[in-house]
């Protein structure tokens, strides 16, 4: 008999779990239930929306309507579910029972607002769904102060898509560098360098006071200064959305965030619990990178979870969901910045002693036009020699060479087995006859034996 699949959220886990099922037996009937008003689409793009870079439009990749005419998924929007009955494997939605054979969470996370006054003043925003963006595109008709409350990759690629807007932009970050925790503080620099010279103003270690106003926002407090302000938007992290694994009681990890097993399952007590199965922004996993937790709430990350839980929920050949160095990259800017693994702070908190090497060159060969400026910054654990992490900045081409790094990190090379085995295509065009890649592991090696 064909199974009866629900998920719960349409985003890049959710949607791609309910394809995955489908594909995976045609003859299964899949649900989906999601609070949004949009579906897949990427909560990447926003900033370029918001700026009309990109149409609304065109950021969405499909509709409901599409999804039910082209794949046969039944997708309800504006519709919240409000219980899960594990023992009679019924979902409530909208005030409707509807029965499962097979339970997908994927409720993903929620912009983490720190309890601060004056936080639910009128033109006061978080950046997540395509309904946020299009109210700050609202509200920035006539704004010309907005602060951004958080300096993480969304919140700096919304500073500047801001700026190019012609808005005065203040940056407001708790921590002591930009891109905390995922960069290292001489490569969040070189980023705040070049936004402030793009006139982007940074109040860095000064944690947000207050939000100040009647009725709208006209002013925020941090660090005990108050700067003027029409928008303000908080950008300041994701957390996982618990709210449905909490109610179901299922174990929650030191992550704050949902264990499950390599087949994507829950635990309660530390047992597996059967025909559920969690995906996307909520779970914690496995580092490919060090033995223990991490979290990596990237589409990449979603996509690839979805597939593996939208295949169990359906299949009985079960797929497994692996450790995870969660490589990213980021445009912010004229510049790149890429990372994967561990940085050094990630690095200590797993108690890692970490050596560092570096290089800069040019991301094509010095006599062919149109190089930009590459620094990569390679990390590798005292005592093995292994590289557990790296990071790019550059005007071009990151993505390549972070992959590439995130390869040498997940198959446990040691910095001298880069240097000895690796090759690098080369063409004026694309990139040095030695790419920086190279010289900086080879500055690594030569750390690494001092």
């Amino acid at each position: 008999m064909a199974k009866n699949v629900i998920v719960i959220g349409s985003g890049a886990a959710g949607m791609t779990a309910a394809s995955t099922a489908k594909e995976r037996d045609p003859a299964c009937k899949v649900t989906v239930f999601t609070e949004d008003e949009d579906i897949a689409y990427s909560p990447c793009a926003i900033p370029w929306g918001i700026e009309g870079k990109s149409a609304w439009s065109d950021i969405v990749m499909h509709t409901p309507e599409f999804y039910s005419r082209e794949r046969g998924i039944d997708v309800h929007i504006r519709t919240s579910v409000e219980s899960v009955d594990e023992s009679a494997k019924t979902v409530t939605a909208g005030g409707v029972q509807y029965p499962y054979d097979s339970l997908v969470i994927a409720t993903g996370g929620k912009v983490f607002v720190p309890p601060v006054e004056g936080a639910s003043l009128g033109n006061v925003f978080v950046v997540r769904t395509i309904r946020d963006g299009k109210a700050i595109q609202s509200a920035l008709d006539g704004a010309a102060n907005v602060v951004i409350g958080g300096a993480g990759v969304i919140g700096l690629e919304l500073a500047v898509s801001l700026k190019d807007m012609g808005k005065d932009v203040t940056v407001v970050e708790m921590m002591d560098q930009v891109i905390p925790r995922i960069a290292d503080k001489d490569m969040a620099d070189a980023i705040q360098s070049h936004l402030e010279d793009l006139g982007i103003r940074f109040v860095m270690g000064a944690p947000l006071q207050s939000v100040n106003g009647s009725g709208k926002v006209e002013s925020v407090t941090a660090g005990g200064v108050t700067y003027p302000c029409d928008v303000m938007v908080f950008a300041t992290g994701v957390r996982a959305n618990l709210d449905i694994p909490r109610a179901l009681g299922l174990d929650i990890g030191v992550l704050n965030a949902v264990v499950v097993s390599p087949t994507l399952q829950p635990y309660r007590r530390g047992r597996i619990v059967p025909d559920i199965y969690v995906a996307g922004d909520l779970v914690q996993c496995e580092s490919a990178i060090m033995p223990g937790p991490t979290m990596s709430q990237l589409g990449s990350t979603a996509v690839k979870q979805g597939s593996v839980a939208g295949n169990n929920a359906v299949s009985g050949e079960k797929m497994l969901f692996g450790p995870v160095a969660s490589p990213w990259v980021s445009v912010i800017g004229e510049k790149q910045i890429a990372g994967t693994g561990l940085s050094t702070s990630l690095a200590a908190w797993y108690g890692i002693d970490v050596v560092a090497g570096k290089a800069t060159g040019l991301t094509r060969a010095r006599y062919h036009p149109g190089g930009t400026e590459l620094t990569v910054k390679v990390l590798a654990d005292a005592t093995t020699h292994r590289i557990i992490g790296a990071q790019i900045i550059a005007g071009e081409e990151a993505t390549g060479r972070i992959d590439w790094l995130t390869a040498a990190a997940i198959n446990g090379m040691t910095a001298e087995d880069f240097a000895y085995r690796s090759e690098n295509a080369y063409c004026p065009p694309t990139s040095m006859v030695q790419d920086v890649v190279i010289s900086a592991v080879r500055d690594l090696c030569r750390k690494l034996h001092q």
